[in-house]
């Protein structure tokens, strides 16, 4: 029997069955609590499935790949994104909780910048919703994609085409069902199989391995590729400015941040921060000791083969029995489901809220734009699956795409968040300056001078929106009182 397998089936029955379980209990529920869980989650389960909902395959294969490769230096990427997290939890989740409901309780990160202003403009509502489609479609294929090749890695008998259908159902049917309430749960449980995941290879090496750190200095060729393993944090400042840049993007992720707006009380945040600060320091530091025992041990076989992500998925194999290996491996399914079911909800929240709703069917009762609502979840899916099963260059531009999905992101919405809930004159046509000019410098950076300069395009694109922001709200005039009242009102302390 291939007791791999059989953890990867416990693992989606599970999966499922909580899916069915909230389509069973929530028939007669609104699109608020399909889109929002009615605001009713608790402090454990925002934070494991925020962080669940962030790190995607990247965590388990991206990561600790490029450290193995390339040196300690690339821990930089990691350190930023910790340093990320515990600014957003601590600077943004309370007051976001807080403003999203003074702000005619916004369900959607667009509808709740339109809301701040009290504007009857659709355009940046509008503008938003596009951009999460189009981007979360995108990121919905790459993990399809990822997925995929985790599951044929794991089970080379299978074909892909099988493979990814299997993947894709899974997702779909649980994240169709059950809505956020059921995508929260499933988060949940998947961020502390990947938090297990990654503890136990570090710490099981530790216990039982002889690591030698002189093969750390071995220079390994593959082809044309040379890999010297640097173990000096210190030795390049521009990789220490981007891999702290990356942490700027979670102030522009919706579907982080739309964890924050559906805690059931601005007061439960705290206690959510100390979990997912704990959770992503546990778990980046994890990866990161992986990659380094990684290197030791099997370094130079993966890299002579250019199968430096597979360290993960090496080492469980090596170091635990089957059935253990298949639920330690089923992290990185995990990992991927958890990122895409969050993508699939927040793009089919934005359609419907703050396009269907307010241009197509203004008169739209609660039960059509919830239905509306999980066909739009079952259109994104479908379209990212024919993207995701596309051939050659097209699958590979997607993916090259989707890594500067959070620079895009993050450019485009971080500083109008930020804004929005600290500076009490800001104003609509900041706001739209600022997310217009964030995603176009981004763009434009990407294109023409990434390369030449080394320098990662969410830098000067999360600096252009703000600047443009800042400036274009002070030529504005001064916002009304209706619009002061709502940034008076959120940010009263009996507003808890």
């Amino acid at each position: 029997m291939n007791f791999e397998l059989l953890a990867l089936i416990i693992y989606f029955m599970a999966m499922l069955t909580i899916g069915i379980v909230f389509f069973l209990k929530s028939r007669s529920e609104s699109d608020k609590d399909y889109f929002l869980g009615g605001r009713s989650m608790g402090p454990w389960v925002t934070a494991m499935s925020a962080q669940a909902s962030d790190m995607s395959a990247w965590l388990l294969m991206g990561l600790p790949g490029s450290i193995l490769a390339f040196g300690l230096g690339q821990a930089w990427i990691g350190i930023g994104l910790a340093i990320g997290t515990a600014l957003n939890w601590i600077l943004i989740a309370r007051r976001l909780r807080r403003f999203s409901q003074a702000a005619g309780d916004a369900i959607t990160l667009p509808q709740y910048l339109s809301n701040r202003f009290v504007t009857k403009s659709k355009t940046l509502q509008v503008v938003c919703a596009v951009v999460f489609l189009v981007c979360f479609t995108v990121y919905v294929a790459s993990a399809f994609v990822a997925g995929t090749n985790v599951f044929t890695s794991l089970f080379p008998n299978i074909n892909k085409e099988l493979a990814m259908i299997i993947f894709a159902t899974i997702l779909i049917i649980y994240t169709f069902l059950g809505g956020y309430k059921a995508v929260c749960w499933t988060d949940f449980f998947q961020g502390i199989l990947m938090l297990i995941a990654v503890l136990a290879v570090p710490i099981i090496i530790v216990l039982t391995k002889d690591l030698d750190t002189s093969i750390l200095s071995n220079v390994i060729v593959s082809g044309k590729d040379t890999y010297a393993f640097s173990t000096d944090l210190f030795a390049n400042p521009k990789e220490i400015a981007n891999g702290l840049a990356w942490g700027l993007g979670y102030f522009g992720m919706p579907h982080i941040l739309v964890r924050f707006m559906a805690i059931k009380k601005p007061s439960m945040v705290k206690k959510s921060a100390i979990v997912a600060i704990v959770w992503v320091v546990l778990s980046l530091g994890a990866v990161i000791l992986i990659a380094y025992f990684g290197r030791m041990l099997l370094g130079e076989a993966l890299l002579v083969d250019g199968k430096q992500s597979m360290i993960f998925i090496e080492l469980s194999r090596d170091l635990f029995p089957p059935f253990v290996a298949g639920i330690l491996l089923s992290a990185i399914i995990a990992a991927s489901m958890s990122t895409a079911d969050s993508q699939l909800l927040v793009a089919s929240s934005s359609f419907t809220s703050d396009i269907y709703k307010p241009l197509i069917r203004k008169k739209a009762s609660d039960k059509e734009t919830l239905w509306v609502g999980r066909a739009v979840v079952l259109l994104v899916a479908v379209v990212a699956y024919f993207i995701a099963s596309s051939e050659g260059d097209g699958a590979q531009a997607i993916m090259n795409l989707v890594e500067n999905a959070w620079a895009g992101f993050g450019s485009a919405f971080g500083p109008v968040v930020i804004l929005s809930l600290f500076w009490r004159r800001f104003t609509y046509k900041g706001a739209l300056a600022g997310v217009i000019s964030g995603a176009l410098v981004d763009v434009l950076w990407l294109a023409f001078l990434s390369g030449p300069t080394g320098i990662y395009e969410l830098i000067p694109g999360f600096a252009a929106s703000m600047v443009v922001a800042v400036v274009v709200t002070l030529l504005d005039k001064k916002p009304s009182e209706k619009i002061t009242a709502i940034f008076d009102e959120a940010t009263s302390k009996d507003n808890d």
